[in-house]
């Protein structure tokens, strides 16, 4: 990830020049604060970047209008409630899933307890002592043991692998409570990859996903970050798998989009150049991913992930108009990779947007131009 991590934090770094990019004859220059040219990304309607919503990749107004119930009540009910309405086979349950454990993985971080104050998340410990056999809780519980393994420990450390030994064991339970629920397994196969397991336990792991949700797009992300290089496998396996699932996609499925992903993941071995983000590889997998966001359903919840990522890409290569195609869908929200890969969100997306808009500008677009 190193080199990832050294352009991330450039780019952070360029978030306090975001104000002074300009458009110039066929290029980027900067200018100085207001400039009457200068590219000011409000004048598309586009979010403050203190407005970013940094929780979630897109809109879900009912999981926010829940998740301020049960952070300002401290009562699991709502949740319990919005779980249960939440059909298991989608990606959305599993979207929710992750958003709850976050929230509780994230007042925990803010607030760890002491003596005389009681932990952050505590809403989660009630929830499972007051509801055991509740399987939206028991699969948040879960997700919230993973989350709290990569977050706080190191991996292949004891402190580590204990952890997901609980998170493996507690996955088990969430199954069990939701038979046909394929959470639970996805949620594993983090743990899976935290603990290493052999290929054929990962494979007879994938087959329970497959048998219960064979589309699902979150699924096929986890297990792809099992394939990759840093993790249990290798730059061509990823690929081999990114690229079998996209070609078995079905007409409207966002797997088409799966094959950006595993660009993305092996990014440090590739040469972050121009001539690299022209290559047909990158070109292959932006199309790919185009097409599935045209073709899928507007409200598929995966969508976004695929076009925050697509920004990313597109911007790199410099193609500006399709990336402010992108940006006007997504804009808001910056809940998801790239940007959860820094340490502020919602600046790094902020800096790939103003590159974005000076990018269009240069080239002759306005706002007036731009598709809504």
């Amino acid at each position: 990830m190193e080199i990832l991590w050294v352009l991330m934090a450039l780019l952070v770094l360029g978030a306090a020049l975001s104000p002074f990019l300009r458009r110039g004859r066929g290029g980027i220059r900067l200018t100085s604060p207001g400039a009457p040219d200068a590219a000011d990304p409000a004048n598309y309607g586009f979010a403050l970047q203190e407005e970013l919503d940094i929780r979630m990749p897109g809109p879900d107004q009912d999981l926010l209008d829940v998740l301020d119930v049960v952070q300002g009540t401290q009562s699991w009910k709502a949740a319990s409630q919005l779980l249960a309405g939440t059909p298991a086979e989608g990606e959305l349950r599993w979207q929710r899933v992750q958003a709850f454990a976050g929230a509780a993985s994230l007042e925990l971080a803010q607030r760890p307890g002491g003596v005389s104050e009681a932990p952050g998340g505590q809403w989660l410990r009630v929830w499972r002592a007051e509801a055991p056999k509740d399987a939206g809780g028991a699969a948040v519980h879960a997700e919230f043991l993973v989350q709290q393994a990569f977050r706080t420990a190191v991996p292949g450390t004891d402190e580590h692998r204990i952890i997901l030994e609980e998170a493996k064991a507690a996955c088990a339970e969430a199954a069990l409570l939701a038979p046909g629920d394929p959470v639970p397994y996805i949620i594993e196969l983090a743990v899976a990859r935290g603990l290493g397991y052999q290929r054929p336990e990962f494979d007879q792991l994938w087959l329970k996903i497959l048998d219960r949700a064979p589309q699902h797009m979150g699924a096929h992300l986890a297990a792809l970050h099992y394939s990759t290089e840093k993790w249990h496998g290798s730059r061509e396996q990823s690929y081999e798998f990114a690229e079998a699932a996209a070609a078995r996609a079905p007409q409207g499925s966002l797997l088409a989009a799966l094959p950006l992903f595993a660009v993305y993941d092996h990014l440090p071995e590739v040469q972050t150049v121009n001539s690299f983000w022209q290559s047909e590889v990158v070109r292959h997998a932006v199309e790919g991913a185009q097409f599935a966001v045209q073709s899928a359903r507007p409200d598929d919840p995966m969508a976004a992930h695929a076009r925050h990522l697509l920004v990313f890409f597109l911007v790199r290569s410099e193609r500006w108009g399709e990336a402010m195609q992108q940006i006007v869908a997504v804009d808001g929200h910056v809940g998801a990779l790239p940007w959860t890969q820094s340490a502020d969100p919602a600046a790094a997306y902020a800096v790939f947007r103003a590159m974005a808009v000076a990018g269009y500008e240069a080239n002759g677009g306005n706002p007036a131009t731009l598709p809504h």
